[in-house]
């Protein structure tokens, strides 16, 4: 058993059989999940034994990490849909379904920070009257 070897395979899974399209990429998309093991073992074992950490403890901090920038960007994307699509917002249901969200969840999901954000971003104010937005001043920052 060697700790960072399996936490590399757990990260980067081979992919099944049957489950490349297309089929002939199959060996390649496997060469790539290896060559991917590899630079994360490495990474992992130079970062456990520079930061004198549990490997597992790192990859689990790292896996919380992306979960938290993903969550964030999910939040950035739905204030862009419902705030900056044009006259039209996306619809709810469509935003719940594509988010694996709930409704009211999407309503509640995003508030003044992340429109701030996606204004700053796409160079332009929200779009609905009923944007929950910053004064003007605040998106020029």
């Amino acid at each position: 058993m060697n700790l960072i070897d399996d936490i590399a395979a757990i990260r980067f899974p081979l992919p099944g059989p049957g489950s490349v399209s297309p089929p002939d990429l199959y060996f390649d998309a496997c060469e790539q999940a290896e060559r991917l093991r590899a630079e994360e073992a490495e990474n992992l074992e130079a970062a456990s034994e520079g930061l004198d950490a549990d490997p597992l403890l790192l990859a689990l901090q790292d896996a919380r990490a992306r979960k938290a920038a993903a969550d964030a960007e999910i939040r950035r994307l739905l204030a862009y849909g419902r705030e900056f699509h044009g006259a039209r917002p996306y619809r709810l249901e469509s935003l719940a379904e594509a988010s694996g969200m709930t409704i009211s969840g999407i309503r509640t999901a995003y508030g003044n920070t992340e429109i701030t954000e996606v204004a700053r971003e796409v160079h332009r104010e929200p779009n609905r009257r009923t944007a929950k937005s910053q004064p003007k001043e605040a998106l020029d920052q």
